[in-house]
């Protein structure tokens, strides 16, 4: 009779996997908004208050609560859920400890950052528009700035500690 092998360690590798292909997905999905904003940066520099003003209004309207929020919590969470779950692997510790403080700044950076101007300007017209726009719009894009930076340090953490858990 041949043994059966443990469907017990089997499943527990499997679940892991997963756990860290849906971590790696998230981090991603996380990067790329904050990147893109760094990204159109220059061009946004460019615009007038009012052309800004209808930009900020309409553009990215939905586009938060849409992919930004659940990307930057789910990876934070599924950071975190590794960091418990994979304790015991030393080598990967530090690189989720760093991922998941990178995360926890994106959101510090929101809600210091963005989360006030996107307040402010949702009250906003173009006749209503406040001579020190510019000053809003530079700490919009600060935040965003901030965050894709964070973004970047827990993606190449989490990378890195998928390669070492791989190899």
């Amino acid at each position: 009779m041949v043994p059966t092998p443990d469907c017990g360690d089997n499943q527990i590798k499997g679940t892991m996997s997963h756990l860290r292909w849906a971590n790696l997905i998230l981090a991603i999905l996380a990067a790329m908004p904050p990147l893109a904003h760094v990204l159109e940066l220059p061009n946004k520099l460019a615009l007038d208050g009012e052309l800004w003003l209808a930009v900020q209004q309409n553009l990215y309207r939905g586009w938060g609560p849409f992919l930004g929020a659940p990307a930057e919590i789910g990876a934070l969470a599924t950071t975190l859920t590794l960091l418990v779950v994979r304790r015991a692997n030393g080598g990967t510790q530090l690189l989720r400890v760093i991922a998941a403080m990178a995360y926890a700044a994106m959101l510090v950076a929101f809600f210091v950052f963005n989360a006030p101007v996107n307040e402010a300007l949702n009250g906003w017209t173009s006749a209503t528009l406040p001579s020190d726009w510019a000053t809003y719009r530079l700490r919009w894009e600060a935040g965003h700035a901030l965050a894709a930076l964070m973004s970047v340090v827990a993606l190449v953490a989490l990378v890195r500690a998928s390669i070492i858990e791989a190899s």
